[in-house]
C-alpha cells in the first residue's frame, strides 16, 4: 500500500448579512493545492477511456498525484469452472491487471505525472474505493459512466449509484472526454428553498465548481431549474394559484438569489441562468444543448422509493452527453 501525505487545509468563515433581522454565515472550505491528489477508478476492459483522458488532462494541468485503481472481477466466461480452476483463473486474471496498471504507471512518470497503482476487492468494491480514497487523502474520485439498463438498476444498484450515494469524496463521472481538459463548468444549484441544509449544500457545490473551473481556467456558469409549484415558494402555506404577476415575482426573487450566490464565487451575471422545468431534464437538456463539459451537482439520497427511482443526479447520469462532478450532501 502507497502512503501518500496529506494534503493541508483551512477553514474560513464568511458573514454575511441578508437584512437587519437575519445573518446568515456561510462557510466556505478552502483547500490548499484543491483536487491535487485524484483517485482514476480505470476501466475494467484495460484500455483507454474518457475517464483516463479526463485523469490525465487535470493531473497535468494541475500537477495532481494520480491513483489509478481497478477491481479484478473473474471474467463471466469463468464463473462456470470448479473451485481450482476458477481460483487459478481469478489469479491470472488479477496478475494481468497488475501488469496493465503497471504499464500506464511508467506512462505517465514518462509524461511527468506521479502515479500509483493497485487493485481492489471485486466482493465489496464501494467499501474499498472509499476506504483508499481516504486513505490516501484523494479530492476527487474519476470513474467512465456505465449506462446500465431499467431492470439491472432495479434488481441490484449499479456502481456508480453506489458512489453517487456513499461516496463522501467528490465524485466525477464521465460519460465523454471530447476536450480532456473542461472548458465550461455549470453549478446547477437550488435556491427555491429556505432551507440552511440546502443553502450549505449550495455553497458547497458553488465552491467545488469555482475551485475545479479556476484550475482547469474554464468558464463557471450557475443553472436554477424551477417548476411553478407550492414548493417554489418557500412560504406557502397553502396550494397556490399561479397568475403570471405572481410567477413573475417569484422568478423575480429566484434570480435575485442566483445573483447574489453567484456574485460570491465571481459567476458573471450572464452567466447566471433560471430555466423553467422538472430539474432532471431541465439540467440534461440545458447540457447537452449549450455544450457543457461538465455539470456539478448535489447528490442526496434516501432510503425507500429513491432506491429505485434515484435522486436528481441519477435522474440525469444517463441522459448527459459530458459528465457530471458530483457533491454528496
Amino acid at each position: 500500500m502507497i502512503n501518500i501525505k496529506a494534503s493541508k487545509a483551512y477553514g474560513v468563515n464568511l458573514g454575511l448579512n441578508h437584512c437587519a433581522c437575519i445573518q446568515a454565515v456561510i462557510v466556505v472550505e478552502v483547500i490548499m493545492n484543491m483536487f491535487s491528489r485524484l483517485l482514476l477508478i480505470c476501466h475494467p476492459d484495460l484500455h483507454p477511456s474518457p475517464a483516463m483522458a479526463r485523469a490525465q488532462a487535470l493531473a497535468t494541468t494541475t500537477g495532481a498525484t494520480l491513483h489509478l485503481v481497478m477491481s479484478s472481477p473473474l471474467p463471466t466466461r469463468l464463473t462456470t469452472l470448479d473451485h481450482v480452476l476458477r481460483s487459478s483463473a481469478r489469479k491470472q486474471d488479477a496478475e494481468h491487471r497488475k501488469a496493465w496498471l503497471a504499464e500506464q504507471v511508467t506512462a505517465l512518470d514518462a509524461l511527468g505525472i506521479t502515479a500509483y497503482a493497485e487493485t481492489v476487492d471485486e466482493d465489496d468494491p464501494l467499501k474499498d474505493l472509499v476506504r483508499l480514497g481516504q486513505l490516501h487523502h484523494v479530492e476527487m474520485v474519476i470513474k467512465d459512466i456505465k449506462h446500465e439498463t431499467a431492470l439491472s438498476r432495479a434488481l441490484l444498484t449499479p456502481l456508480d449509484w453506489q458512489l453517487l450515494r456513499r461516496c463522501p469524496i467528490p465524485l466525477h463521472l464521465v460519460a465523454h472526454a471530447e476536450h480532456p481538459l473542461p472548458g465550461r463548468v455549470l453549478a446547477a444549484v437550488d435556491v427555491t428553498q429556505n432551507d440552511p441544509f440546502i443553502e450549505k449544500l449550495n455553497d458547497r457545490i458553488l465552491a467545488t465548481a469555482h475551485a475545479f473551473a479556476q484550475r482547469c481556467k474554464a468558464q463557471l456558469h450557475m443553472l436554477q431549474a424551477y417548476e411553478p409549484s407550492p414548493r417554489f415558494v418557500a412560504y406557502a402555506a397553502a396550494p397556490v394559484a399561479w397568475t403570471d404577476e405572481l410567477l413573475a415575482e417569484m422568478t423575480g426573487r429566484a434570480r435575485e438569489r442566483m445573483a447574489s450566490l453567484g456574485a460570491r464565487y465571481g459567476v458573471k451575471h450572464d452567466h447566471v441562468h433560471l430555466v423553467r422545468g422538472p430539474g432532471p431534464s431541465v439540467v440534461s437538456e440545458y447540457v447537452n444543448q449549450q455544450g457543457f463539459d461538465v455539470v456539478v451537482m448535489g447528490t442526496r439520497y434516501h432510503e425507500g422509493l429513491s432506491k429505485i427511482v434515484g435522486s436528481t443526479a441519477e435522474q440525469t447520469l444517463y441522459k448527459v452527453q459530458s459528465s457530471i462532478l458530483a457533491i454528496r450532501s
